[in-house]
């Protein structure tokens, strides 16, 4: 028989950001235990929506719902036969199942999600289409799933390892990073999700002053502004849990409208600044700014590095200089781009009180800026390793990069 599991969840996360996950997960009152690819925590439907609604660095929140030993096709059908199924899809639910097969008996990802989907069809039925996911379990959502057409179908994702078998719905639908505003982007754009865990790395507080010079299609400032409005990121949008038969409507009301007052309550007096040389890149971060309701909370202009840092002694209060500047690997030249990391460093290092951080791959580039800074975490971005630093408080010798490479999701889904 499976070990059929009622509250474990698992919040998905990019490699290297579980530990911010982890401190998001206790703020909110869940205990959570760090694993490699996320957080592993329990709770019923009240942690369901809550984990959706609020975290911030989270690509994804699971339900696990079976585990069971599985060695034949025909033991795999019988127990994945005992799984309820019903509670996630019915005859109407269109259903997307992603495999992983490793150091099994069963070891064809292909043939076992023809199984599963067949059980799914004659147990809940599932008539409004069955899809097998091309991807195995453990790939990348961070890259691959922003390729795939929206869609309602209910995602379960099977992971077979040493014949043991899990399987886990999931229950946020797009990823979580899709907050809704960012509909405008430019050359390689930040993650919401990536953009929101330097924010918490840092160590940023909404008293301080945040200026990103560079800042795109404005993922950092609007990020930054819905932190400290304590707007929960998921407010304006849809999750597959809410296709579920035994979707709780009554109970996501209640959490729903404890989100908008907690938005509500706060309203701080912000400094919050957003330049970029590129006059296009300001209008389309303004535009997404107005639609994640932040616009009012952030000053936009058009304008080269230095200008934007020769303003950081006029700020009303010191802080942070948040950015991810070109690395060289997709934008910009390496070469060309030394004088901009070391303007940055010398700007920052005449302003009393301001501090820098910044997402790079390029640890000769980052030594430009020429103050002692610390990697908080390693993660990648659109595929390209790298790491965020940020200036310490006070001068001590640091590791630019550390010495180990990016973690690699080998667990967790």
């Amino acid at each position: 028989m499976p070990a059929l599991i009622s509250n474990e969840l698992f919040a998905v996360t990019a490699p290297g950001l579980e530990s911010i996950a982890l401190g998001e997960l206790k703020r909110l009152g869940l205990k959570g235990k760090e694993e490699i690819g996320g957080v592993a925590f329990r709770g019923e439907a009240e942690a369901v929506f809550t984990s959706n609604l609020w975290l911030r660095s989270a690509s994804r929140i699971v339900k696990r719902i079976a585990r069971f030993h599985a060695s034949t096709f025909h033991e795999l059908e019988r127990r994945a036969k005992q799984v309820a199924w019903a509670e996630f899809v019915n005859a109407s639910s269109a259903v997307r199942v992603r495999v992983t097969c490793r150091k099994s008996r069963l070891y064809h990802s292909d043939a076992v999600a023809e199984r599963i989907l067949g059980v799914i069809a004659k147990v809940a039925g599932g008539a409004g289409g069955l899809e097998r996911d091309e991807r195995p379990a453990d790939a990348d959502d961070e890259i691959h799933d922003d390729a795939i057409p929206e869609s309602n179908a209910q995602l379960f994702i099977v992971r077979i390892v040493d014949d043991e078998c899990e399987i886990s719905a999931d229950t946020s639908g797009e990823l979580l990073h899709r907050r809704g505003y960012r509909q405008e982007v430019g050359k390689a754009p930040l993650r919401e999700t990536l953009a929101a865990a330097m924010l918490l790395a840092s160590g940023w507080r909404p008293a301080e002053t945040l200026i990103d010079p560079l800042c795109g299609s404005g993922t950092i400032p609007i990020e930054a502004a819905l932190l400290a409005r304590g707007v929960a990121p998921g407010i304006r949008r849809k999750f597959a849990f809410m296709n579920w038969p035994t979707f709780d409507h009554g109970l996501w009301k209640r959490a729903h409208a404890i989100a908008e007052t907690a938005a509500e309550a706060k309203s701080p007096g912000l400094e919050i600044k957003a330049a970029d040389r590129d006059g296009g890149a300001i209008e389309s971060a303004r535009r997404n700014a107005e639609r994640a309701g932040v616009g009012g909370d952030i000053l936009f202009s058009t304008a080269p590095l230095s200008e934007t840092l020769e303003q950081l002694s006029a700020a009303s209060r010191p802080g942070w200089v948040l950015t991810n500047p070109p690395y060289g690997v997709r934008v910009g030249d390496p070469e060309g781009l030394r004088n901009l990391y070391a303007t940055l460093g010398s700007k920052v290092k005449s302003a009393s009180g301001w501090r820098v951080g910044m997402l790079t791959s390029d640890t000769a580039l980052a030594r430009q800026i020429g103050v002692p800074m610390r990697a908080r975490f390693s993660t990648t971005n659109g595929g390209i390793p790298v790491a965020f630093l940020a200036q310490e408080k006070v001068s001590t010798t640091a590791t630019l990069l550390p010495r180990r490479g990016v973690k690699k999701k080998t667990d967790g889904r």
